[in-house]
């Protein structure tokens, strides 16, 4: 889902992105179904175990048999959690684990320190972004998969674990006593302090604006937002000339905070409303109490912008609380519940329900779909090339790096917006700076610093995208083609035909005909009448074989128009 440079990958110790947005749950639903279900899945269990040539794995079956009904639903955010993986599952799905606090990644082999987050244990031990770590607690790395490594790391809190760095032509040892960790969702523009501080907020000290980056939705995310902007609010003597708030990226996390962030900027209306078959509709809405002040409010939103970042941002457009700009969401609209299974085998992550925006806009995006997600408002569509993403991300992982190495930090003035704008060779950030300071200076709100565009715009855009996968994948049939072809030089001429998935001649024109299904005893089933020209191609793939013999086939009744 998000796009990022090769050099803006990075691990965090314990913490994964959250790509859906969840509603956590303790006990499985159990249904009344009929239990003849089970029994043809019994029954091939048991042949398996009693007559498999091989002696089977007991543990890969059964997750196999569970994921095979997952994959059914054709929904990538239902999934299986084994039990001994619910442990991890938990720390990527609330930010929190026990550890030395340290972003990481594998460089030529060998566990590398990205950088230290920001008040760990790691950083109060002296651990540097750059950092080798060739050995810990005396025993080497070399050779150990990351995921091995996380876990050696982590651990019980205030137990302590050395780790041996090479730093430069030095070898160090480090100790570090594990702690509870919890992964800032919160984050500015620049961090203060020669870059070891804590994160700026304030962008622009003339105009008074605050720029708030959420990364994902954690457990009081909403609290930190709200005490992000009453520093600056108290910073700048006051009263905020206008916020801004960057979901791009984001791709989602807890619902509830999302809904509890809408609420300090709406004091009434819908924020979001959820529906599912095995629940009634249900409704959330904003409140005053609490409500902050009615400042002006940007939200920046990109492709990579997902789930609960798009339940924010839409329900503030919605409720013409905010000007969004950039460019469409991902349209992930639908709520999963975490289950723990009674058997207590691990947990399901199941997909529930969906979200719809006030408008009532699904955001979820189907197949069929003409619409989804967030678009920008009217005239604020702003893209960004692959470049310029590349770029910017770049330029904003520089800014997370806690590094106290003063030769590798080259400090900017804070104060200086023009100079900070261009260290983080950003232009949806710049675009959306100059379009407050403009609503601060003039009371409206306009595009300015964007170019011309539409609503059409934006769904040009999402249209040239999916003909830009339709043409790679286009040429990758050609180069596929010429092996083939290659290929099939090899094979003696007569042969060369022989292909089981080659159901008819491909000059037959089939739109428009009938199809008959008929049972093992011959009766007819259904009829379908043929609506398009690729049924080969999806019936390559599913349960049927070619009948060479003339005898077997009957000719079909005559079917009325």
């Amino acid at each position: 889902m998000p796009m990022t440079s090769s050099k803006a990958l990075y691990s965090i110790l314990g913490v994964a992105v959250v790509g859906s947005t969840i509603a956590v749950g303790t006990n499985a639903m159990r249904s009344g179904g009929d239990y003849a279900f089970f029994d043809p899945i019994v029954d091939v269990h048991t042949m398996i175990e009693q007559l498999y040539v091989e002696d089977p794995s007991e543990k890969d079956l059964q997750l196999a048999a569970i994921n095979g009904m997952l994959e059914e639903l054709g929904d990538p955010f239902s999934v299986y959690v084994p039990h001994e993986q619910t442990e991890r599952f938990s720390r990527d799905l609330t930010g929190e684990y026990v550890g030395i606090g340290a972003e990481v990644n594998m460089n030529d082999g060998w566990l590398t320190i990205s950088s230290p987050l920001d008040g760990s244990p790691a950083w109060r031990a002296g651990v540097m972004a750059g950092d080798r770590v060739i050995g810990i607690d005396g025993e080497s790395t070399e050779g150990k998969t990351l995921d091995e490594l996380i876990g050696i790391l982590i651990g019980e809190p205030k137990t302590a674990v050395t780790i041996t760095v090479k730093r430069g032509v030095e070898e160090l040892d480090i100790e570090i006593v594990r702690d509870h960790i919890k992964v800032q969702a919160v984050k500015g523009f620049m961090r203060g302090g020669g870059g070891e501080g804590a994160w700026e907020h304030l962008i622009d000290e003339e105009n008074k604006i605050a720029y708030i980056r959420l990364t994902q939705f954690t457990p009081k995310c909403a609290d930190e937002v709200r005490d992000a902007i009453e520093a600056v609010r108290v910073q700048v003597g006051g009263t905020l000339g206008g916020v801004i708030l960057d979901l791009r990226y984001n791709p989602g996390g807890l619902l509830d905070e999302a809904v509890s962030i809408a609420d300090l900027f709406l004091d009434e209306g819908m924020i979001v409303s959820t529906k599912g078959r095995a629940y009634e509709g249900h409704v959330s809405k904003a409140h005053s109490k609490g409500t902050l002040d009615s400042f002006p409010l940007v939200v920046l939103v990109n492709g990579q912008s997902a789930s609960a970042s798009e339940v924010l941002s839409g329900a503030l457009a919605d409720q013409d609380r905010a000007v969004v700009i950039g460019t469409r969401s991902f349209g992930k609209g639908s709520v999963q519940s975490v289950r723990e299974l009674p058997s207590k085998a691990g947990v399901l992550k199941l997909t529930e329900q969906y979200y719809y925006l006030p408008s009532g806009r699904l955001l979820h995006r189907r197949d069929d779909s003409t619409v989804w997600g967030v678009d920008p408002t009217p005239g604020y569509y702003l893209a960004m090339s692959n470049e310029e993403q590349n770029a910017m991300l770049i330029a904003r992982r520089e800014q997370e790096v806690l590094s106290k190495n003063d030769d590798e930090f080259v400090a900017v003035d804070i104060k200086d917006t023009e100079a900070v704008l261009d260290r983080l060779d950003d232009p949806q950030l710049s675009a959306a700076v100059g379009v407050m300071a403009h609503r601060i200076k003039t009371g409206e709100f306009e595009p300015v610093g964007i170019e011309p565009n539409t609503p059409d715009d934006v769904a040009l855009a999402s249209l040239n995208t999916l003909r830009d996968q339709r043409e790679r994948l286009v040429r990758e049939v050609i180069r596929i083609d010429r092996r083939v072809q290659a290929v099939s030089e090899g094979v003696s001429e007569e042969r060369v035909d022989e292909n089981p998935n080659d159901l008819w001649d491909d000059d037959i024109l089939l739109k428009g005909g009938v199809v008959v299904i008929r049972d093992a005893e011959g009766k007819v089933v259904s009829r379908l009448r043929i609506t398009g020209e690729n049924l080969e191609l999806w019936l390559m793939d599913a349960d049927v074989e070619k009948v060479e013999e003339e005898a077997e086939i009957e000719e079909p009744e005559s079917v009325s128009p």
